[in-house]
């Protein structure tokens, strides 16, 4: 048995019935890190020591269990990594920054605390875009991080490397951070799963602020129930984080398998997605004839708002962070890498009045992006208009204005948005579906993801990674 090939809800059930213990597991993912990793440089910091000390003590733990103790803990004995904008007590978290280069924090994120309460076991923090400020994952400080499905490609970003090691069978799963796509960006171009929260679901305390009105925590998995498992673990109101909503609590894997069948689906057409690719488009239109095999009412309707939104969200977020880091960029702009060193200075430069406009379009679109799912179930379109660029390609600032394209406007309406693999180019890279539904509804979006991936199986697909 590949261990490494595992998804959670296989390994948990190997783990539950004793056929395998959680220090072979994690061994068998140390020693994958060790192989791969140098080749994909997902990994700011491995921690072998750290994820052996947690398999041993998970193993006591169970050695006198009955067959079905493990169902209270969803996670016990699970290997998972995160990216390194979670904070980690003891464990040192660097944002992707030379300036938190040795920072180790005092405590866990709260997200974290209740991945470690269900078991998981962490081998090691994941190389991102700097401060999350970016989409390519091309890193000054850390190195690039390369998609393992061609090595000259990138990632995306920000959560590069969390996608990058699910991808290549690092980690059974992680945590990634959206404030304009950066779960969903990465996850369409390694062909992974990826989801968006609802804006509030996901407790942000002790994660790396970027843009304190648009930041999502999110999970990423080689699949959707795996993905529904670790949101199911990590979802919840926070009453001490201000950005969190109280909301009831969902089952997310209750109703996973009853399918869409009557659901309305809507297929995004607008002058705004003029500029995906051929073969991405031809993908998206594959999935949504996918959608109406499965029973779903398809019907291409036109999207208003997503430019204004997407506009709207690129001054946000680039005005927030320069907020946030504003002693750094005063005091030590050097520190920077060029191309966020040239976000931050823009994000500097927005008047208040322009931010004052942008969210004020924000809650006009917030509410008129809900009033859609008063007729559809679901929006679908393309998560990203191509698949992943050439790491020597246009500039990482280039690169963002494309790639967040479809994303960016969920981010400013807060509303939750799950990304699947829907295909691959002739290239053989992979394409992402993007499905959006009406705010809390992240329950729906899994029911429909997992049909969709049931009915193709592209998840199923693996990379061979190779030096290019």
């Amino acid at each position: 048995m590949d261990l490494s090939s595992l998804t959670i809800s296989e390994a948990s059930r190997l783990i539950r019935t004793k056929q395998i213990s959680p220090v072979e597991l994690t061994q068998a993912y140390l020693e994958r890190i060790d192989k791969i990793n140098p080749l994909l440089n997902c990994f700011i910091t491995i921690t072998p020591e750290i994820a052996m000390q947690q398999a041993r003590q998970v193993e006591k733990t169970i050695s006198n269990w009955s067959k079905n103790d493990g169902l209270a803990k969803p996670l016990t004995g699970i290997p998972i990594a995160l990216k390194d904008l979670y904070d980690t007590q003891g464990i040192r978290t660097t944002a992707g920054s030379s300036f938190f280069r040795d920072y180790i924090p005092e405590k866990d994120a709260q997200t974290v605390k209740k991945l470690k309460q269900a078991g998981a076991i962490l081998l090691g923090k994941l190389n991102l875009h700097e401060i999350a400020l970016g989409v390519t994952n091309v890193n000054p400080h850390y190195g690039a991080c390369r998609n393992p499905w061609d090595l000259s490609r990138v990632s995306g970003g920000s959560s590069g490397g969390s996608a990058v090691a699910i991808a290549a069978d690092l980690c059974l799963g992680s945590l990634g951070s959206d404030s304009g796509g950066s779960i969903r960006i990465p996850a369409s171009l390694c062909g992974v799963t990826g989801l968006k929260p609802t804006y509030g679901r996901v407790s942000l305390r002790g994660v790396f602020p970027l843009s304190w009105n648009t930041d999502h925590a999110g999970p990423m998995a080689k699949n959707v129930r795996d993905t529904a498992t670790l949101l199911q673990v990590i979802a919840g109101y926070d009453p001490q984080d201000p950005y969190s909503i109280k909301h009831q609590r969902v089952n997310y894997l209750n109703n996973i398998q009853n399918g869409i069948s009557g659901w309305r689906v809507a297929l995004a057409s607008d002058r705004y997605l003029d500029k995906t690719d051929p073969q991405v488009w031809q993908a998206i239109k594959n999935a949504a004839a996918v959608f109406d095999q499965l029973g779903g009412m398809v019907e291409t309707v036109e999207f208003p708002g997503m430019y204004e939104a997407a506009l709207a969200n690129s001054l946000m977020v680039p005005s927030d962070a320069a907020a946030f880091h504003r002693g750094r960029l005063a005091e030590h702009p050097e520190g920077f890498g060029e191309d966020v060193l040239r976000r931050l200075t823009t994000g500097a430069a927005f008047t208040s009045s322009e931010y004052i406009l942008a969210r004020r379009t924000q809650t006009l679109l917030r509410r008129q992006f809900e009033h859609f799912f008063d007729q559809y179930d679901l929006l679908i379109l393309p998560a990203t208009p191509v698949t992943a660029p050439l790491i020597e390609g246009p500039d990482a600032v280039e690169q963002a204005r494309l790639l967040t394209r479809y994303t960016a406007p969920f981010n400013l309406t807060g509303l939750p948005a799950l990304t699947v693999p829907c295909g691959f180019t002739s290239a053989g890279l992979p394409v992402g579906l993007q499905i959006v539904a009406r705010p809390w509804s992240e329950a729906k979006l899994i029911q429909a993801g997992y049909a969709f991936e049931q009915a193709t199986q592209w998840q199923n697909r693996k990379p061979t990674i190779e030096k290019t």
